[in-house]
């Protein structure tokens, strides 16, 4: 228990830290906040995916990375976007609603093409990543366009952390390694204590384990929707969704093949279900409403009772 408090607490203030130093850093850069939280907080926070998906692949177990991306991108928008759209409605700049969107339905379309086929070869692999800096050109290309629009000016612009570049560097580092840790010590002692309930293993890895990665996500997300920062909430999820398809998935097949029989295809069509239906709710009023963040978590509800026999 004790591991759970400390790390709920380092959670929240590396997401303090990290959203305070990538909004600050951004409007220092002449980036819109949305574009800082497509590439800097969502890769970021993309950390322990990264992390885990590259040990399974680098230890002989490549499969393992298959099941924590679709678990984790299910999660990002079923819950993460969920409570932040309770907590605050999240408004929808017209550029995600236009490109970013699209994006992730694309990968996640890919992904679960991939998927039905049977894996992700070397070449796929390749052609993910390759998918990844493309698409970040384009985005970091069209933000400095972004932040002088007039659609940008109707959200409100973060004000300055500090009078220094530096400081706003070392203050967003210094988050995400908080964040890091309060991530790995919330899971361990989630795990410890689910154990010590008498929880199943399979329980404890498709709740505790499969969110627990999302987790900087999380309260990142969570912390963005309490600053109104709609831009950095939303742009969070997005971006780590299309980082973990493209950028993880990519990185960790080319080092080892995919096979995807370890995964259902109800997770992969959970995934891109979720993806697609975030396209209707943005384009309502351009904003996630509690209601369709209610909708998010009631799906999700749903998709665990439905794995529950398992």
């Amino acid at each position: 228990m004790l591991f759970i408090i400390i790390g709920a607490v380092l959670l929240y203030f590396g997401a303090e830290g990290l959203v305070r130093g990538s909004a600050s850093l951004a409007a220092r850069a002449g980036i819109s906040p949305l574009i800082a939280g497509l590439t800097i907080v969502a890769f970021g926070t993309s950390a322990p995916e990264l992390s885990v998906s590259l040990s399974a692949a680098l230890g002989g177990n490549p499969d393992i990375s298959l099941g924590n991306v679709v678990g984790s991108n299910i999660f990002n928008i079923a819950v993460i976007l969920g409570i932040a759209a309770l907590i605050q409605p999240l408004k929808i700049h017209l550029n995600v609603i236009r490109r970013d969107i699209p994006v992730m339905i694309a990968s996640s379309a890919i992904a679960f093409g991939l998927i039905l086929y049977g894996g992700f070869s070397r070449l796929a692999g390749i052609g993910l990543f390759l998918g990844l800096i493309f698409y970040l050109i384009s985005a970091i290309r069209s933000g400095k366009s972004e932040s002088g629009s007039a659609d940008e000016a109707a959200i409100d612009t973060p004000p300055l952390l500090s009078k220094s570049w530096m400081i706003d560097t070392v203050v967003l580092v210094a988050g995400l390694g908080v964040l890091l840790v309060g991530s790995r010590l919330f899971v361990d002692g989630a795990t410890s204590l689910a154990k010590s309930w008498g929880v199943s293993d399979a329980v404890i890895g498709l709740t505790v384990v499969a969110a627990g990665t999302s987790l900087p996500e999380l309260a990142t997300s969570v912390v963005a929707a309490v600053r109104k920062q709609s831009d950095i909430a939303i742009g969070n999820i997005v971006g780590s969704n299309i980082f973990n398809v493209l950028c993880i998935l990519g990185v960790t097949a080319t080092v080892s093949p995919i096979h995807a029989s370890g995964i259902g295809m109800l997770d992969a069509g959970v995934m891109l279900f979720l993806s697609i239906l975030l396209l209707p709710f943005a384009l309502t009023k351009r904003k996630i409403s509690r209601v369709e963040g209610a909708v998010f978590i009631g799906i999700y509800s749903v998709y665990l009772f439905m794995l529950w026999p398992a």
